[in-house]
């Protein structure tokens, strides 16, 4: 990397990642033309970068791939966790090579361009990957122009200029905004994502969006419960009056302690009432702050479908997927909450339980998509456990 006040750009160069302190990393761009500010991170995933893209806890978010061939296998309609992408853009070592995979319907080069979405490409993945393991997740700006004809100076001003992900409520802005029962049941090679054949008489799960992933209803759904999704401003009173067997709490992006300003009076409150809740990921953090515990900004935070994590009770050990930068600081947990999950990457809290109610979560994706299903039995777990309605 080099200073982005004394640089040129580099012959060829179309594309480029530039840091708050001026450095700067030039590569081929790809997708849209333009720039994005946002944080980077780094993902360890082999494959799904369709989801990894798709998926609202990345907003805000640039993504380096550790892998080194994305978008062979090209895109398709189904592998897509949300309507939209949400993270900015990604940074890859390879160019983005015609797709081969039978199920491809547009090369990711030009989903990326039709999204709005921009790509870096020709970059030592691994040197950035080792700079944000020591240094913590900069703030960048990434931007592609195939003149090559970048401003490094106010791209470098604009990175530094940037707040940064603590303090930002971005759940607000991903969040459905319509109360919807959820219709997708799960998916089969050839035939797609099957309707919803949970009857009426099954459990009912409200669940709350902050930003959530499409994989979890289906996972819901495949565990035998009835899924009404509503926004992450949902209020007591509209929960209530959907006569909820138990409340979901969904993953979603930025930081817990803000969009915990509107979400955790109303989690307190659910749990004030006895009703039944699972969370994950940002849903973890809630519960977490609901209880009374303290969140932290991680240093790199946990990306990736390789993470294992200890199942405190039996001391299994599941393969995860995870995504996220914060982290529920367990030395703030109440007397009468557990932890259940630990990371055996670094120890951090992947896991709690109230002992005097039933609500757990977890930090990671028992949902996966991409990633292992170790976890799916968490689904299977809460919907079981909901066995009549809650009062209101």
């Amino acid at each position: 990397m080099a200073d982005a006040k004394t640089l040129t750009v580099p012959k060829g160069a179309t594309g480029v990642v530039v840091f708050a302190d001026g450095s700067a990393v030039f590569g081929r761009g790809f997708g849209a033309v333009g720039d994005a500010v946002g944080e980077l991170c780094f993902n360890t995933a082999i494959t799904g970068y369709q989801e990894i893209m798709t998926d609202p806890s990345y907003a805000g978010q640039v993504i380096t791939f550790t892998f080194p061939h994305i978008g062979n296998v090209g895109t398709n309609l189904d592998d897509v966790e949300a309507t939209s992408p949400y993270a900015l853009g990604c940074v890859v070592r390879e160019d983005v090579t015609a797709p081969s995979n039978f199920r491809n319907v547009m090369p990711f080069d030009q989903w990326m361009s039709d999204n709005g979405r921009i790509g870096l490409a020709g970059v030592d993945t691994r040197a950035l990957t080792r700079m944000i393991r020591e240094n913590g997740a900069p703030n960048v700006v990434i931007a592609h122009d195939p003149d090559g004809a970048f401003d490094l100076a106010a791209l470098a001003a604009k990175a530094a200029g940037w707040p940064g992900l603590e303090g930002m409520d971005l759940a607000i802005e991903v969040t459905g905004q319509e109360t919807r029962l959820w219709q997708d049941g799960g998916w089969t090679l050839g035939k797609g994502y099957g309707l919803n054949a949970v009857g009426e008489g099954a459990p009912h799960v409200v669940a709350i969006d902050y930003g959530a992933k499409n994989n979890i209803f289906r996972n819901l759904v495949q565990a035998g419960a009835r899924v009404t999704v509503l926004p992450a401003t949902a209020t007591v009173e509209q929960i209530m009056d959907l006569s909820p067997d138990g409340v979901f709490l969904s993953n979603g992006p930025g930081d817990p302690a803000a969009t915990g300003s509107y979400a955790v009076p109303v989690i307190a409150a659910l749990l004030a009432r006895n009703v039944p809740i699972f969370g994950i990921c940002l849903g973890h953090q809630l519960l977490g702050l609901a209880v009374g515990a303290k969140t932290i900004k991680m240093h790199q935070g946990h990306r990736g479908a390789n993470h294992p994590v200890k199942r405190l009770s039996d001391g299994l050990v599941e393969i995860t997927s995870m995504n996220h930068g914060f982290a529920v600081d367990a030395d703030t947990l109440p007397a009468n909450v557990r932890t259940t999950h630990v990371s055996l990457f670094d120890g951090s809290n992947c896991g709690i339980e109230l002992t005097d109610k039933n609500a757990f979560s977890v930090q990671y994706h028992p949902e996966a998509s991409p990633g292992p299903q170790d976890s799916f039995y968490l689904f299977q777990r809460f919907v079981d456990g909901l066995k009549k309605p809650v009062a209101a």
